[in-house]
């Protein structure tokens, strides 16, 4: 069964159906004649590639778990509500910072869907970024709109899905204030190497990751486990066998949105070729969310756009590398950022 992945499309059915047929009635209403607005065009890859995205300043908050090895605290930062949009809106994030003094490289973590309402900041990244801040890594790992202290997200649910490209975009454009924010916390005894910056994503985190990497064409270090990789609207309507009706609701609202719009403009498949980032893919044998092909696939097609990707895979492992392979996994991220560290 696909439930971890899945329940992020099932939870959307309702608010999209709703948002299908509000769309009817403005279209019924509309003056004849008149084109319609299709805002969601800002959100296509080469829109998105085209948009520049604002410094925000990163701050720390207070600390929310205690551990001897490293700080574990909220941090903050602002991004526009809609691209190139002046009206900013607040992110917050669990942060991991090391506590003994020194400089230190940083990791940027995008999580895999948890519901709403049992999230808790960190929640999907925090096992894994303990391990990274104990072994000398400051990790920052958005919680999302929605999520979390976060503002509120679109009411358009697809515009929801696509304002996790902008927060992560934005975080990345943010990274060069994150000294500011520490230097307020921590006097300058602790401090980030802004030139050894890495990225991790775990399922749909992996997703949102590969979106990045293509977008902003950065060549940061990037371990991805388990990522959700296929093409949109594949990638959606794969999980609807969950649903009592079968994605019968799905496909209706998906194919309002064809009307309206092109999904090869928002399939980050149609961009892994931008992708200039060297690239380790965790996967597990037995994962029933994202399956094993899934993986092999995007290897095949990295590879052939002569993108540096490393393939690891785990016999008798689940789609969080359990009964035993989680350990492996974080053992064989940390080395590869090490390594691709070192060369920088």
């Amino acid at each position: 069964m696909k439930k971890i992945v899945s329940a992020f499309f099932i939870a959307t059915v309702v608010s999209l159906i709703t948002l299908h047929f509000l769309n009817q009635r403005q279209s019924l209403v509309s003056p004849a004649g008149k084109p319609k607005p299709k805002p969601l065009l800002a959100y296509t890859f080469e829109s998105l590639k085209q948009t520049t995205f604002p410094q925000s300043q990163i701050t720390l908050g207070q600390e929310i778990n205690k551990n001897p090895d490293f700080y574990s605290q909220m941090f903050y930062f602002s991004v526009p509500k809609t691209p190139n949009s002046t009206q900013m809106e607040k992110v917050s994030g669990l942060a991991n910072i090391p506590k003994t003094p020194g400089i230190y490289s940083i990791i940027v973590m995008f999580r895999g869907y948890i519901p709403q309402e049992t999230y808790k900041s960190g929640a999907g990244s925090q096992p894994s970024a303990s391990v990274f801040a104990k072994n000398g890594f400051i990790t920052l790992a958005p919680d999302f709109l929605g999520y979390g202290e976060s503002a509120s997200p679109s009411a358009n649910s697809f515009e929801e899905r696509f304002q996790t490209y902008t927060t992560a975009l934005t975080l990345l454009s943010s990274l060069s204030t994150l000294n500011t924010g520490l230097e307020a916390s921590y006097s300058g005894t602790i401090k980030a190497d802004l030139t050894k910056i890495g990225i991790w994503g775990h399922s749909n985190g992996g997703h949102i990751a590969l979106s990045v990497l293509a977008i902003s064409g950065v060549s940061y270090p990037t371990v991805l486990w388990a990522p959700v990789s296929k093409s949109f609207p594949y990638s959606i309507l794969y999980y609807t066998d969950e649903t009592d009706d079968q994605g019968k609701a799905m496909r209706k609202v998906l194919s309002q949105f064809e009307d309206d719009y092109d999904t090869e403009k928002f399939s980050p498949t149609n961009y892994y070729q931008w992708i200039k980032a060297p690239i380790e893919i965790n996967q597990g044998e037995n994962d029933q969310e994202v399956p094993v092909w899934w993986s092999t696939d995007l290897v095949k097609t990295l590879k052939k756009n002569q993108i540096d990707v490393k393939y690891l895979t785990y016999p008798n492992s689940d789609h969080n590398f359990l009964p035993n392979g989680w350990s492996n996994a974080v053992t064989n991220s940390i080395e590869f950022f090490r390594e691709n560290f070192a060369t920088q």
